[in-house]
């Protein structure tokens, strides 16, 4: 094959190309002052900057390696020139709220509130929110008491009952159960005054004294006073009387093991303190006795029951549009709880001073020890802080209740009342509370006493159609479980899921359709929790089924 070729001196292999010829211009103003590339200024100065150049670009061509700062020193030179870096001064970084931490709910109701009154779409809610109550299966009390005598008597139990009304209560109805188990004589329990509720009130001044002991007769046996030759053996003095320190919590073999022989030997014992002594976890011995003491033997005294039923006649006279129903609010938003929880709300200085004066009075350096942190975000992210009365309007708007809903509040002196009780009276007019529906003349024999008010709301909440719980406690677990007693088995209590709803007031973009979804849908779960069967370590007198009621057919109640 022939290959044509290049002339060339008679080497076959090829020549490399030409070099490329150099610019016209640039060789014709080769060496030219007033050439296009040439330096403008001293020539002096010139020539040592191509110099510096030179020297600085054949340093990078030996050392590649610099190429990977080359990124680092570019940066830093134009922060340098633009003058915003000061090495002196640390960057401050601002975190981002976690949702849920902060109290927006002012924000949140500004924004629904057109929306909120505009929507007529919401039905009856206070006749048809219990739809789970309608089921097949009810349940009934069956609480039973003991015929015949008793034995004789072991000795003489005292206890003395801390706290609350409530808390009172539950100390009462353990020192049934735990007489009657160890077979001894239980004198009417003492009630502790305490600095935070300040009631002097005896048991007689609360409860029907008389009818408890009648009740109690053939199951435990109870006196208001301790024989005289009992007392002589200890000079008559209570502080020479054998007290027990007892655990909380503990489990009545503690009592059978511990207590009992101490008891037969000294003939009387003290218990105190007794609120939460005696485990939930019992024989049924034991839970029957504490059945018969709170849902049967425990009946308020007569000015107490009478008030408390003048009440709920007024209410249910008041809200005959609806059939007489209405719906209890138990709030909890007054001084000492607002400061107990430690969150913070829409005060300012004026709040966060009020709340360290009422710490400091109610719980004297129990908030300042050293090390102790208190995180008011995280506080109200777990569901921990008490809604407020703005809350509470809004929660219930968005359940389906109108404004035109009768609501009867149960609560204390309510913190700041003039502006945070202005949201909640905008949102529901026909709001009511003891005060406003009796007279002071009316409210005279209770009004300084903490117990005897509270006595009055727990009878005006007993008997509501919808009762809602803020903040938990004993007052609404007492409640739940007396409307189970009374109502078949079912609480009508709506439960809100409070981390739910600090998410949801704390998000002011909220819309009025979403909001109001998750309302009803938290109200549905509260109707679907109003069964529930009591667990070993629940209370019974939160969850009466089964220990102190039966299953019953609906068909065959009445």
């Amino acid at each position: 094959m022939r290959i044509n070729r290049l002339p060339s001196s008679g080497h076959t292999t090829p020549s490399p190309p030409a070099s490329p010829r150099r610019s016209p211009r640039y060789r014709h103003g080769r060496g030219k002052p007033g050439g296009r590339f040439t330096p403008v200024g001293p020539p002096g100065r010139a020539n040592l900057a191509h110099r510096l150049a030179w020297l600085f670009l054949s340093v990078l061509l030996r050392r590649q390696g610099i190429f990977l700062f080359a990124p680092l020193i570019y940066i830093s030179g134009m922060l340098l020139y633009m003058g915003t870096v000061s090495f002196d001064v640390v960057p401050v970084i601002k975190h981002r709220p976690a949702p849920g931490s902060v109290y927006r709910s002012p924000q949140v109701y500004a924004k629904l509130k057109l929306e909120m009154d505009a929507d007529n779409s919401s039905s009856d809610a206070i006749s048809t929110i219990w739809k789970a109550s309608h089921k097949g299966v009810e349940w009934k009390p069956c609480v039973k008491r003991s015929s015949g005598e008793l034995p004789e008597s072991n000795g003489y139990i005292s206890v003395e009952a801390n706290g609350g009304l409530n808390q009172q209560r539950i100390s009462i109805c353990n020192a049934v159960a735990v007489a009657g188990y160890l077979n001894a004589t239980l004198v009417i329990p003492n009630f502790h005054y305490h600095s935070i509720w300040r009631d002097p009130s005896k048991f007689r001044d609360i409860y029907d004294e008389d009818y408890f002991t009648s009740v109690l007769q053939n199951d435990v046996r109870v006196v208001n006073k301790i024989p005289e030759y009992i007392m002589e053996r200890f000079d008559h003095n209570m502080s020479n009387v054998y007290n027990f320190r007892v655990k909380a919590w503990s489990p009545i073999q503690f009592y059978k093991d511990e207590v009992l022989p101490k008891l037969l030997e000294e003939r009387l014992i003290r218990i105190s303190p007794f609120a939460n002594r005696l485990s939930f976890d019992a024989p049924p011995a034991v839970q029957r006795l504490r059945c018969l003491a709170n849902y049967e033997a425990l009946t308020f005294s007569s000015p107490i029951l009478t008030m408390g039923e003048t009440l709920v006649a007024r209410m249910k006279e008041r809200s005959a549009n609806h059939g007489g129903k209405y719906i209890s609010v138990h709030l909890r938003f007054e001084e000492d709880m607002v400061a107990f929880s430690c969150c913070v709300f829409d005060g300012g200085e004026q709040e966060k001073e009020d709340m360290k004066e009422a710490r400091e009075r109610g719980w004297k350096g129990k908030f300042t020890k050293p090390g102790r942190v208190i995180r008011p975000g995280a506080i109200r992210i777990n569901g921990k802080c008490p809604l407020t009365p703005l809350e509470v309007g809004l929660m219930l708007r968005g359940m389906g209740f109108d404004k035109n809903t009768y609501i009867f509040l149960a609560s204390g002196k309510i913190y700041n009342a003039e502006k945070t009780m202005a949201p909640l009276l905008e949102m529901f007019p026909n709001l009511q509370t003891k005060e406003m529906l009796a007279s002071e003349e009316e409210l005279a024999p209770f009004k300084n006493f903490s117990s005897r008010m509270a006595a009055v709301d727990y009878t005006v909440c007993l008997h509501s159609e919808v009762f809602v719980t803020t903040q938990g406690g004993n007052f609404p677990h007492f409640l739940m479980g007396h409307r189970r007693y009374l109502y078949g088995g079912h609480s009508k209590t709506i439960r809100p899921d409070k981390r739910k709803l600090a998410l949801l007031f704390d998000n002011p973009n909220i819309g009025w359709r979403s909001f109001k979804r998750q309302m009803l849908s938290m109200r549905s779960h509260s109707d679907s929790k109003g069964y529930e069967l009591k667990r070993p370590s629940d209370s019974p007198y939160t969850f009466p089924c089964p220990d102190c009621m039966c299953r019953a057919n609906k068909s065959n109640a009445t």
